[in-house]
């Protein structure tokens, strides 16, 4: 009896084994197959759904189509000016709204501000869902000028709007408080590589080419210096990192209280997306894209192709990240109001202004320890509706960015569970062969000395 309830241990842990490694193997194959290739770009569901938009638009032409962006439900939305045009817009699944004025009407109308003097404390958009463009200016901006730019938009049809804004429209520079560089006070924005160096992006306002940067007031703690900028026209620079590299964590962005988002990739906002900025100055808060390819005339200049936003900011957050489900989208460039008020704040679009600098950005690896490349997105990120966005997943801020060998292999996402249960079933079946050959041994050895002689 004894020994068929050995005999029946043994089979089930062979036929255990023998499972392990076949689940181990699948888990291994089904861990490789979900790798990214490294050239995905992570998309949430306003950054698609905005896509979409703008995909119809680009197809239908700027004589038929006024702008897109996202309704309240995360639908695309698409301004058009004939049935025909709405019936390709509903039949790709989006939604049309006809409007009176094309997008060639609404871009003629900037170029004729545009080309009209400049008035410090203004600023225009295109404001797609109003089927207008709306010139703001600022408490600095004189009646005289003011009236004068009103005669000027009343010749160009009833689409100008004009409309007074509290506060001024400035850059988030603060030079009066002691933060990281010899030009003022401002915010790292997001880093970024040619391959060999690392840099951080951030606002070209912040300095001129030179401005060295440190991480502390006394300017003993050197980060480096800024290498390339470009302020007025656009707003955006680097800063090299003395040491040439950004280090472990490069791919987590602050938002205080020593947590972090970690960033997966770049891409360009949608009008009514849902977006988060951090700033060393207010920290982390949210608000919605309001309008795009802004121009602003700030008095250091003016600075065309901005996103605009109705999230606030404050002096110092400056060339701070806007991102939204850590997909990094633009830097801090300048507005008016704070944050106890509210207000309107201007970002460079990260995509336009890597172009132009020839950099990537660093963002984290599909295990999420790590540079690397962007995995795809998560089920939640491709189900939620703008307003339900969030900032990303979280990270800590800590002087070590690599995970632990535990953290890795407890990954679902990594074939190290697959390989730990191939590694135990092995271990088995070896066991129980041992096991198996030493019986025998001992069987033979019994029988061999009861019949010897």
């Amino acid at each position: 009896m004894r020994h068929a309830r050995r005999r029946l241990v043994r089979r089930v842990t062979r036929l255990a084994a023998v499972g392990g490694l076949l689940l181990g193997g699948t888990m291994v194959t089904r861990a490789v197959a979900s790798e990214p290739d490294g050239t995905s770009v992570p998309r949430t569901f306003a950054a698609s759904a905005g896509d979409t938009g703008s995909e119809l638009v680009a197809r239908l032409g700027a004589s038929r189509t006024a702008g897109s962006w996202l309704s309240a439900a995360g639908k695309p939305v698409v301004a058009v000016t004939d049935e025909e045009a709405a019936a390709a817009v509903r039949k790709a699944g989006a939604e049309a709204k006809m409007v009176d004025h094309s997008m060639d009407d609404l871009k003629s109308a900037t170029s004729t501000l545009r080309s009209a003097p400049r008035v410090a404390g203004t600023a225009w958009v295109m404001d797609y869902r109003s089927n207008e463009v709306v010139v703001k200016g600022d408490s600095t901006v004189s009646a005289s000028d003011w009236s004068r730019m009103t005669q000027l938009a009343d010749g160009m049809g009833g689409f100008v709007r004009m409309e007074r804004t509290e506060g001024t429209f400035t850059t988030r520079l603060n030079g009066a408080l002691p933060l990281l560089s010899t030009a003022g006070r401002c915010s790292a924005g997001f880093n970024v590589t040619d391959g060999q160096r690392d840099f951080i992006l951030t606002a070209g306002h912040c300095g001129p080419d030179g401005s060295v940067w440190f991480a502390d007031t006394r300017g003993t703690q050197q980060i480096g210096q800024t290498v390339k900028q470009n302020f007025p026209g656009s707003d955006f620079s680097l800063v090299q990192y003395a040491s040439g590299k950004a280090g472990a964590g490069a791919e987590v962005v602050s938002i205080g209280e020593g947590k972090g988002v970690r960033i997966t990739g770049a891409a360009d906002p949608a009008v009514g997306q849902r977006v988060f900025r951090s700033g060393s100055t207010s920290g982390l808060r949210d608000g919605e894209v309001t309008a795009l390819n802004a121009t602003v005339n700030y008095p250091e200049g003016t600075v065309t192709g901005l996103i605009e936003t109705n999230v606030c900011a404050e002096p110092g957050d400056s060339g701070g990240p806007m991102f939204s489900e850590g997909v990094a989208l633009g830097v801090t460039s300048g507005g008016s109001g704070d944050c106890t008020s509210g207000g309107t704040t201007f970002f460079q679009p990260v995509t336009k202004a890597m172009a132009a600098l020839n950099v990537k950005m660093i963002v984290a690896a599909p295990n999420g320890s790590g540079q690397g490349a962007a995995p795809a997105p998560s089920a939640t990120q491709s189900a939620i509706a703008p307003g339900e966005a969030s900032p990303g997943s979280s990270a800590p801020i800590t002087g070590e960015g690599a995970a632990t060998l535990l953290a890795r292999l407890a990954d679902p996402k990594n074939a190290g569970p697959g390989l730990l249960v191939i590694a135990g079933s092995l271990c088995a079946l070896v066991a129980t062969r041992f096991i198996r050959a030493e019986k025998d041994r001992k069987a033979y050895r019994r029988y061999y000395s009861t019949t010897w002689g």
